[in-house]
């Protein structure tokens, strides 16, 4: 199972971690991985590179941690979008992902 995290700081995201592997299908062949993957990457390129915020992003075998570094509101709400994602294919898939939210 796949199991995401999203950090949030005074109720709004900062950043999230992924860790596991889905289970849905072979390992390079499953589509919730590879679904789940791609919307991960999606939101840390368009953070950092299209709005140029700060942020920090670890990636390891079956683990992807993403952190803001500063407060930047575009990049929240792409963030809100990638839960919001996240959270639609939860209920596709709910013995295969994961969603949980934490105050830091």
């Amino acid at each position: 199972m796949t199991k995401v995290l999203f950090f949030c700081r005074d109720g709004e995201p900062c950043g999230f971690a992924m860790h596991g592997h889905a289970g849905y299908g072979q390992e390079g062949g499953d589509i919730v991985c590879a679904a789940v993957s791609s919307a991960a990457y999606m939101a840390a390129n368009t953070i950092t590179e299209v709005l140029s915020c700060p942020a920090q992003a670890e990636v390891s075998e079956a683990c992807f941690r993403f952190s803001l570094l500063s407060p930047c509101d575009t990049a929240r709400a792409v963030l809100e979008g990638l839960k919001l994602h996240l959270s639609e294919l939860e209920k596709q898939y709910p013995a295969n992902l994961t969603i949980d939210i934490t105050e830091v």
